[in-house]
């Protein structure tokens, strides 16, 4: 096995203290190299996820959460599963005060998806 897929099969999200707890600000993130597998036909999806939240105590480590989005590369899972086990998997961890994650998937036979799933106070404009 690959150093690479050692530390993707290792993947555990890492929460850090958040420096300015007592401020409400945004994170913005996107990864755009999703990939997953789809569980009916086995083709591969891609996608960009973007994750933006307003943290309360914690935040995520970006390293870890690259990982752990690298995790779902060869699983077989449905686009509105994979941004719902993300959304559910981070708001756990994080508790943010807002936390909203899309998953924005290429098109694939001329069908294009975009997942959104939010909760909490909505993401200042």
């Amino acid at each position: 096995m690959k150093y690479g897929e050692q530390a993707i099969k290792k993947a555990r999200l890492e929460i850090w203290p958040n420096p300015a707890p007592d401020r409400d600000y945004e994170i913005n993130i996107s990864f755009p190299e999703f990939t997953c597998v789809c569980p009916r036909s086995g083709y591969p999806d891609f996608a960009t996820i973007v994750l933006n939240y307003i943290p309360d105590a914690k935040i995520v480590e970006l390293k870890s959460l690259k990982l752990y989005l690298n995790s779902f590369r060869n699983t077989a899972i449905s686009h509105e599963e994979a941004v719902n086990r993300v959304f559910d998997d981070l708001r756990r961890k994080l508790k943010p005060r807002h936390i909203e994650v899309v998953g924005d998937f290429n098109p694939r036979g001329n069908v294009r998806t975009v997942i959104r799933v939010h909760s909490g106070k909505k993401v200042p404009a």
